[in-house]
């Protein structure tokens, strides 16, 4: 079968998949609330998956949380307003909320909520279960407008705040004035204990999409109150998920058990008891522990990807999809050369992304020339919009920069994350070979992820930033609006390219607001023509869309291929063989 054929079958499978439908004792204070205590006997070994994180947890504030491997976490350990079908890439279905209704605005949303969902804090000593109280549309308001308050500094408060009346009123707001009081300003409401009310900027077709979204969960206001921002420490924490974490280790390890107070409907179908991650950052050592039976799930290293492909007995344990990501290089607005759109368009133009993606990835990726993925609501057809590479337009670029053959070339610091220096190296080679630059001029800086998000801020000083970086951009709802609103609008993002406003912004702006999906669809396609074709913009060159290979042993299964492509994965819906597993694991 040819590439474009494999490639063709992939993006139908995609579009298919994703339009089928759309430790210490407690110390909350209960004075004054009902308690209930529930103790929990484990088994000798619970029935257990054995996971790894290549990075440690950067939070388990849901409002906080922009990374996916915390977003992961707060998949098992917090409920939302609604959630997204495991089975049904980009369908939501009920979770806290039971139903819906919209005026005939389509400003105004009324959620019924559930009122029999308890908070519950976890003792890890004693192995005990307690139920502080029920959760009530008052904490899903509560949590709404916590996403908009400007002293969290969090990208996601960006994305509310784009859609929620009053959020970016309230997110825009000197930091040093901001009180809980301003809460007020973001227009959601708990009308009673189960009847939640959210008032829009504006009739967004999106928004319901966005319900799932982690920065709209529920939070205890009563805990925050209590500990700050300690609030999220396992000793502090109370939760609501379907697992709630039983021991914690930063950057080692964390133990999750199923929660035993939460309502067996808000449960998924899998037998999974307990989960057990730990943090390996090397994929060599994954792989070898996935060799040795000591974990469920491994990619694949790019050194050992031909000899996995070529191993019969790895057939039935590989799988190959995609999870929509799309990686690009990050041009920095505020320093030369980059504060030059020709050069931009440069830079972007040298990039062969067919061979980046066979000699860095091992054929792992579908090139992209623009930013919204197949699949996505208002994409463009692939290949369709966009330059792509095109070395002699690169050359005539870079001289319209005021760089004939790359003279006067200024040095290049680029950024990316610990592992991804061949990005670095592949783009120097390209720039050397196509335009004629000095390979020394590139100096790339291996990071972890997120030391590499806090250096790539536009907060940053400019002598402090780079002047390119790598970065991923995964789906969090299936709309253009979360591409190229959420990435490239200068508004209604960290717009850590500093790029200026101007008439793209204002598409943005008018594709989010319009009613029509056709005109929807227009609005995007003009969007990412004025971004990425010939006259366009160029605050990032797009590179690829991921293709990922996995390893799953056969006694662990689930919906890997549809789960987790919208936020993080469902691990209740994941099922162990327990004695095959162990006899495996026992050697």
């Amino acid at each position: 079968m040819s590439g474009k054929m494999r490639y063709m079958l992939l993006v139908c499978a995609v579009i298919a998949a994703l339009f089928t439908a759309m430790m210490p004792a407690p110390t909350v204070r209960a004075a004054d609330v009902d308690i209930q205590l529930i103790s929990v006997m484990r088994q000798d070994e619970p029935v257990t998956a054995y996971l790894t994180d290549n990075t440690m947890v950067a939070t388990f504030d849901p409002q906080r949380a922009e990374d996916v491997v915390s977003i992961n976490v707060i998949e098992q350990l917090f409920l939302g307003l609604t959630n997204s079908d495991p089975l049904t890439p980009g369908s939501i279905v009920p979770e806290l909320a039971t139903s819906w209704t919209t005026d005939e605005s389509g400003t105004k949303w009324t959620f019924t909520i559930r009122d029999d969902v308890p908070w519950v804090k976890w003792d890890a000593v004693s192995d005990t279960a307690t139920e502080i109280r029920k959760v009530t549309a008052g904490d899903i308001a509560y949590g709404i407008q916590r996403s908009c308050d400007p002293r969290l500094a969090a990208y996601y408060s960006t994305i509310s705040a784009q859609v929620i009346l009053g959020c970016n009123d309230l997110l825009t707001k000197a930091q040093e004035e901001v009180t809980e009081a301003d809460y007020s300003m973001v227009q959601v409401a708990a009308l009673d204990d189960t009847t939640l009310e959210i008032n829009l900027e504006y009739p967004a077709g999106f928004f319901f999409s966005m319900t799932p979204m982690w920065m709209l969960r529920p939070v205890p206001q009563e805990v925050i109150a209590e500990f700050g921002d300690d609030w999220i420490e396992p000793e502090n924490m109370i939760t609501n998920g379907p697992y709630v974490i039983d021991e914690y280790v930063r950057g080692v390890r964390r133990v999750y058990l199923r929660n035993p107070l939460i309502p067996s409907d808000l449960v998924g179908p899998g037998n999974v008891e307990r989960v057990i991650y730990t943090t390996v950052e090397d994929g060599g050592t994954v792989f070898a522990l996935y060799q040795d039976n000591q974990i469920d799930i491994s990619g694949v290293p790019a050194a050992e990807l031909q000899a996995v492909l070529n191993d019969p007995a790895y057939e039935d344990q590989l799988q190959q999809g995609s999870d929509l990501a799309v990686a690009y290089y990050g041009f920095a607005y505020d320093k030369p050369p980059f504060d030059n759109v020709h050069a931009r368009r440069a830079f972007s133009a040298i990039v062969d992304r067919e061979t980046l993606i066979q000699q860095v990835r091992q054929g792992r990726g579908v090139p992209m020339i623009h930013l919204t993925p197949p699949g996505m609501f208002g994409a463009p057809p692939i290949n369709d919009v966009g330059v792509g590479y095109n070395p002699e337009w690169a050359k005539t670029e870079l001289e319209a920069a005021g760089y004939p053959n790359c003279e006067g070339m200024p040095p290049l610091h680029m950024v990316v994350d610990t592992g991804a220096g061949d990005y670095g190296e592949f783009l120097a080679a390209s720039a050397e070979r196509e335009l004629g630059c000095d390979a020394n001029i590139f100096t790339v800086e291996q990071m972890e992820f997120t030391v590499r998000l806090q250096t790539t801020k536009a907060s940053n000083s400019t002598e402090d930033r780079p002047n390119i970086w790598l970065a991923l951009w995964g789906p969090d709802y299936p709309d253009a609006n979360n591409w190229v609103g959420s990435v490239l609008s200068c508004e209604f993002s960290d717009n850590d390219f500093k790029r200026p406003c101007n008439e793209i912004d204002d598409l943005i702006d008018q594709a989010a607001r319009e009613i029509d999906p056709d005109k929807r669809i227009e609005l995007y396609a003009q969007i990412e023509e004025m971004f990425f074709g010939t006259e366009g913009e160029y605050p990032i060159a797009p590179i690829y869309m991921r293709l990922t290979y996995t390893l799953y042993k056969p006694w662990y299964t689930g919906p890997f291929e549809t789960d987790g492509l919208f936020g993080g994965a469902h691990l209740d819906w994941r099922t162990v063989d327990q004695e095959v597993q162990q006899a495996a694991r026992n050697g």
